[in-house]
């Protein structure tokens, strides 16, 4: 079956305050945001017509602007409220969200403070990437060339459009390779993070992930974590060098997209999924699940 074009798909997006017809939300090639970058984003996912911890996401998104010295237009509350008519306007009760926020074209140069913040939510459908016993194969994972920024040179707290150049260009080559995704290092050689999500390994009943001081402390990563206390397993936030991918056991990477998703092998280093493993998987499918509301 053919891919439909993102700008040529049917439905509706919320912009600027309103909801447009698909293909009419449109911005201008002099956009500023598009030459350089001044651009933040979100990505969610909606399970039953309930956004995942859409409030942390919105708060998150208000917050990635003010890193990058622009202020979002909307409150969270304003936020959360738009997406919901999203996801309830096309009638996607399980799909993707995506908040994007982005400086205007009235303003062409590297200073642009009297740029429009323009807002826009779009939704879509993204099924999750593989039942749990397919994700319990392990994906196999290269390891990038490009590496995370040193935090003085880079927002690396805010979810930014720029801050992914390096992870296209480390996923395409990974894909080449044959392999799902590649892992980063960051800029002083240590375990960082995949180009979409994060990552934990797992030795001896102990779950241990890199401090998330150069890249995105991820709210599936902070969820993991949750779970993971909630079943008494200990969690291990620490300084990871290669190398050290022979001790562990097992593997997996956590993102809105990739939900948990076990690794089988990164570069030489192999990983066989296990029931620690399957147990993240079932927990975090479990938790995402809209709670019944009381009566």
């Amino acid at each position: 079956m053919p891919v439909v074009p993102f700008d040529q798909r049917e439905g509706f997006i919320w912009m600027n305050g309103k909801l447009v017809d698909w293909q009419d939300a449109k911005l201008h090639v002099l956009s500023h945001g598009l030459h350089y970058a001044s651009c933040v984003f979100e990505g969610e996912r909606a399970y039953g017509g309930q956004i995942f911890k859409s409030t942390e996401h919105s708060e998150r998104f208000r917050r990635s602007a003010s890193l990058l010295d622009f202020e979002i237009p909307f409150s969270v509350a304003e936020l959360d409220a738009a997406k919901q008519i999203v996801v309830d306007k096309n009638n996607l009760p399980d799909c993707y969200v995506r908040p994007v926020a982005w400086r205007g074209s009235e303003m062409m140069a590297v200073a642009a403070q009297n740029s429009t913040i323009n807002v826009a939510i779009a939704v879509w459908p993204w099924p999750s990437m593989f039942d749990v016993n397919e994700k319990m194969k392990g994906i196999r994972v290269d390891i990038a060339d490009y590496r995370r920024p040193d935090p003085l040179t880079a927002p690396s707290d805010a979810k930014a459009a720029g801050l992914y150049m390096i992870c296209t260009i480390s996923k395409h080559r990974a894909e080449r390779r044959g392999y799902a995704d590649a892992m980063m290092l960051d800029w002083q050689g240590r375990v960082a993070e995949c180009t979409g999500a994060n990552i934990f390994f797992i030795a001896n009943g102990v779950l241990h992930t890199p401090i998330a001081d150069c890249f995105l402390d991820g709210i599936t990563r902070r969820t993991v974590i949750d779970l993971a206390r909630r079943r008494g397993v200990e969690v291990v936030e620490r300084r990871i060098m290669p190398e050290e991918l022979a001790g562990f056991q097992e593997c997996f990477i956590c993102g809105t997209g990739a939900e948990v998703t076990p690794v089988s092998e990164i570069g030489p280093y192999k990983f066989t999924p296990g029931a620690l493993s399957r147990s993240f998987v079932e927990d975090y499918s479990a938790e995402v699940k809209p709670r019944q509301k009381a009566a």
